[in-house]
């Protein structure tokens, strides 16, 4: 059986969960390593939002036993005002059971996110989604200068993780420097996570 790093995303556009899938795809070039990719529903900004329990489309909603069992994490999330967005945060607010019990401990962590321009936050947002996960005892997890196109990309990429430029109307596809800077922070991840575990 394959050790599983699940990928947490909230995407609005369809930007994130695209990102998600490719670090997806890196997680799986790594051999005995997999991929459980899973989401967080919508909030309402008046009052709680009833979601059905299985959404009508993408990967299904994340779940406490998802944090319990997987060796390592991908976050990712749309900016909000150089922040993570709030179903991400609403999830994190619901996770005291796991931190108290220390489900993960010691466990790599990486973030990515998506903005509208390229100076909309995106190093604040990585920067947001890592301090839970720094309560939590997780280890993050970083994309090397290593990787070339850190310095040669003219769209997203971080050193705090990955990141896009999805333009004014969120209608930008991933450019290629995009592409494999998520594929190779998945690919780290899994690497830090199979020494680990």
């Amino acid at each position: 059986m394959p050790k599983e790093i699940l990928v947490l995303y909230y995407s609005r556009h369809g930007a994130v969960a695209d990102m998600a899938k490719l670090i997806a795809r890196g997680i799986e070039q790594v051999d005995g390593m997999a991929a459980r990719i899973r989401t967080v529903p919508s909030i309402s900004p008046t009052s709680e939002k009833t979601t059905e329990a299985v959404p009508h489309e993408g990967a299904p909603y994340v779940t406490l036993q998802d944090l319990k069992e997987c060796v390592g994490l991908a976050l990712g999330s749309p900016t909000r005002f150089g922040n993570m967005a709030a179903p991400i945060k609403y999830f994190w607010d619901t996770t005291t059971g796991a931190w108290f019990n220390g489900d993960l401990i010691g466990k790599p962590a990486t973030v990515f996110t998506s903005t509208a321009s390229l100076h909309g936050g995106q190093e604040t947002t990585l920067i947001s989604m890592m301090t839970p996960l720094l309560h939590h005892g997780m280890v993050i997890v970083g994309i090397p200068y290593s990787e070339k196109e850190l310095l040669a990309t003219t769209t997203g990429g971080t050193p705090y993780g990955s990141s896009h430029l999805a333009g004014p109307n969120s209608d930008q596809p991933i450019s290629s420097s995009e592409k494999t800077l998520c594929i190779a922070q998945g690919k780290r991840l899994a690497e830090i996570a199979k020494k680990l575990s």
